[in-house]
């Protein structure tokens, strides 16, 4: 590695540990969870699997909802590559709309958004859905706040991890999504 890469990814690192993100030994495969579609029917994240997920906890009325932009853009920038974000709205932090249908609506008038999305969904605490349970006991990892960034690899690792102040279109994700994508 050279002396740029590995300051970046010890950099990252530090970051990711700061987070409380992944230890050391959580490199096995996120087990096939399911969502619930904001679309209807279910979303399995085995079916985006050879391509890295970014899953992005989410909310309407938050400082960085204008984030809803940079992940569109992120993903119509990758996905023919085999990128998948996954919007996952959450009202653990009291800053979501109060109903998928009113979430729905404003992320596809406000910010045009057509990647997948779940239904309203608990991402801490005991009412956690089981993905951000996994994460918290397998990873170490549990969002602190919106807009928490979790990337999985092609065969559903955990890659990397960023905070709600990490640009979806930033470097520091941009570079580590073009890795996994070069490597598959």
């Amino acid at each position: 590695m050279h002396r740029v890469s590995r300051r970046r990814a010890i950099v990252t690192g530090a970051a990711a540990l700061a987070l409380g993100a992944p230890r050391a030994g959580a490199a096995e495969p996120v087990p096939d969870f399911e969502f619930a579609s904001i679309d209807g029917g279910v979303l399995r994240l085995s079916a985006y699997r050879g391509g890295p997920v970014l899953v992005v906890n989410t909310a309407s009325r938050c400082g960085y909802t204008k984030q809803y932009s940079g992940l569109q853009a992120l993903y119509d920038r990758y996905r023919a590559r085999g990128l998948t974000v996954l919007a996952v709205p959450s009202g653990d932090f009291r800053q979501e709309l109060g109903s998928d249908a009113e979430v729905k609506a404003f992320c596809e008038l406000t910010f045009g958004l057509d990647l997948p999305m779940t239904t309203l969904t608990p991402v801490r605490g005991p009412q956690a859905h089981p993905f951000y349970a996994w994460l918290k006991t397998t990873a170490g990892f549990e969002p602190t706040w919106n807009f928490n960034k979790v990337l999985l690899d092609g065969e559903g690792r955990v890659a990397d991890v960023f905070g709600s102040a990490a640009k979806p279109q930033s470097r520091q994700i941009t570079d580590r999504i073009t890795a996994l994508l070069d490597a598959k």
